[in-house]
């Protein structure tokens, strides 16, 4: 009798035990037939509607994945943090393919989202984060394209400003060390790199205030998409378009509209479309189990174009194809 009370007892610790494990351990989440991948901005620009139209042309073309399209309107890393922890905890994403403002900073937040979901980098890597895979540019030789552009303008030299958003970011930092690369042995001198934070009313000031400053001002370069429009609209009413060469990043139609015009002597123009297609084509097949996606470099480089005014109609057909405004 004592035997068997002593058994009944111990089967009920154990119930009570694995009762209480069951109820405090959380429940494995279902597996879902639809994968999400979210997709995050840096800014706001037409560089990023462009990349809005790569992402739903994938999305349309993949009937296990569905895409989260988050613009990170205000420019800042609390924005952008905040959308990471909305695409895991609230859209449940699978894989979320960003463009980090500050690499370094933002090294821990991008960390503990890898070990959650797909980490991807495009446009600007973290490349010293957990990050699965970056996709964009090589920003390095970008900067040194822009700077044999601007060599082409300057023949006989000059100082320039050059601008960007946020110098922090991965690929401000890397598209200014090529441009000075490339300008080395050379006339071409820069006086200074402006920021303004990304905010484009503050570009343009940066711009005038630029002309204002430095009367003998022989050229500008804007790193970031929408600098090359914000130098325009600061040069115009001064009656300094033409007499100060710009060279600038992407393909904003104001831009391509001076290069047609011949107010901007080139730019150095990424391909959106494709970060938005190839990120989300990539996080798919990751997410099916394919890795062989993830070179061992862990880098897809994308490249980029120069375009300039014998070549600009033809370039401008093409982005009106991929955008189906024509």
């Amino acid at each position: 009798m004592k035997r068997s009370t002593q058994h009944s007892f111990i089967c009920l610790v154990a119930l009570v035990f694995a009762m209480s494990v069951s109820c405090d351990s959380p429940a494995p989440r279902t597996p879902k037939a639809v994968k999400t991948v979210a997709f995050i901005t840096n800014t706001t620009s037409n560089f990023w509607m462009i990349a809005r139209k790569g992402c739903e042309k994938a999305d349309a073309e993949l009937a296990d994945v569905t895409v989260a399209f988050k613009t990170t309107n205000t420019g800042t890393t609390d924005e952008q943090n905040r959308h990471i922890r909305d695409a895991l905890n609230r859209d449940e994403a699978d894989a979320i393919a960003i463009s980090p403002i500050d690499a370094v900073g933002q090294k821990t937040v991008i960390n503990e989202a890898a070990k959650r979901a797909l980490v991807i980098t495009q446009d600007s890597d973290a490349p010293d984060s957990d990050r699965a895979l970056y996709l964009g540019a090589d920003n390095r030789a970008a900067g040194r394209q822009a700077g044999e552009l601007i060599k082409k303008a300057l023949p006989q030299g000059g100082k320039i400003m050059v601008f960007v958003g946020k110098r922090e970011v991965q690929n401000a930092r890397e598209r200014f060390e090529g441009l000075k690369e490339s300008l080395q042995g050379s006339k071409v001198e820069i006086i200074d790199l402006m920021t303004d934070d990304a905010n484009q009313t503050r570009a343009r000031e940066n711009a005038y205030q630029t002309v204002k400053k430095y009367p003998d001002i022989a050229g500008m370069v804007g790193l970031w998409s929408y600098n090359g429009p914000a130098i325009l609209q600061a040069l115009r009413p001064e009656n300094k378009l033409g007499n100060i060469k710009i060279v600038c990043f992407d393909d904003e139609r104001e831009t391509l509209a001076g290069i047609k015009e011949g107010t901007i002597f080139g730019t150095v123009a990424q391909q959106p479309f494709e970060y938005g297609y190839q990120a989300v084509q990539s996080a798919a097949k990751v997410l099916r189990g394919d890795r062989s996606v993830i070179p061992e470099s862990k880098t897809i480089l994308i490249p980029t174009v120069v375009i300039q005014r014998t070549d600009v109609d033809e370039y401008s057909k093409k982005l009106d194809q991929l955008l189906g405004s024509t």
